[in-house]
């Protein structure tokens, strides 16, 4: 992986492909590495960016805390750092909550925008989902024995059957106690962002499955947008860049060239 300095960061991110740049913000508990199937299905039409937010992956940061502003200004920092007047932006989950915010505070650095599995940054997890939040937050206390349990929010049954190794993700990371803490802390702190101007195409995509985030919570979105359309991709959960890197590249590349 490069390394570019910006606001105090040292940001980590790979390329690959070539054509018009396509940058891809990750999930809260995930590192650039979740789009992995999906860079690759993508790479043959686009240059591919994914790479590691603040406390995440191989990217270094100061141990202070921090807000989605300031992930934001990171994605905006890092599309200039190289090179690009602009790029098209994908954010899922977190990622899509730091996207928005980057649409507000840095909208010429998008082109097209792509919003997955996420909801409206005004709005809480506990608001969008209190019951899978508190959920999530008691299995968490111990992560090894109920990572299966974790799992079964982020993919549907028939995708863990087949395929168990994914309840892996959720045994535990690299992160220290502090990361951990910072990263927790940025949900807490929902930051206003005022979409009404933004006038970029947007694509606004959910899993049928989505255990963790609504549908109705990932389209409400679309309604701050003056360019926004909605697509749902069936039979997936939460994870689709995980589960089913194919069809999401085929929904993205068909919004990107249309």
């Amino acid at each position: 992986m490069q390394s570019l300095e910006a606001n105090g960061v040292a940001t980590a991110y790979r390329t690959s492909g070539r054509g018009a740049p396509i940058v891809l913000l990750h999930g809260g508990e995930a590192d650039h590495a979740m789009f992995d199937g999906l860079s690759r299905a993508l790479d043959d039409r686009f240059t591919v960016i994914a790479y590691d937010q603040r406390d995440s992956g191989a990217t270094r940061n100061p141990s202070s805390p921090y807000s989605l502003a300031d992930l934001a200004d990171d994605a905006a920092a890092l599309i200039r750092g190289l090179g690009y007047d602009r790029a098209h932006v994908m954010g899922t989950s977190l990622g899509g909550l730091i996207a928005q915010a980057l649409a507000a505070r840095h909208p010429d650095s998008i082109d097209r925008l792509i919003l997955s599995s996420t909801w409206k940054i005004n709005r809480s997890p506990l608001q969008v989902n209190a019951n899978a939040f508190r959920t999530l937050a008691s299995y968490r206390a111990d992560t090894a024995a109920n990572a299966a349990k974790i799992a079964a929010f982020f993919f549907p049954p028939d995708c863990l059957r087949e395929r168990p190794e994914l309840i892996d993700i959720f045994r535990g990371n690299s992160r220290d106690d502090g990361q951990k803490a910072r990263r927790g802390a940025i949900l807490a702190q929902p930051v206003a962002a005022d979409l009404a101007t933004f006038d970029r195409p947007t694509l606004v995509l959910a899993g049928s499955e989505d255990r963790l985030i609504p549908n109705t919570e990932t389209f409400a979105i679309a309604r701050d947008l003056r360019r926004a359309e909605t697509r749902v991709i069936e039979r997936v959960g939460h994870v689709s860049s995980i589960q089913a890197p194919e069809r999401v590249a085929e929904a993205v590349i068909a919004f990107l060239n249309s």
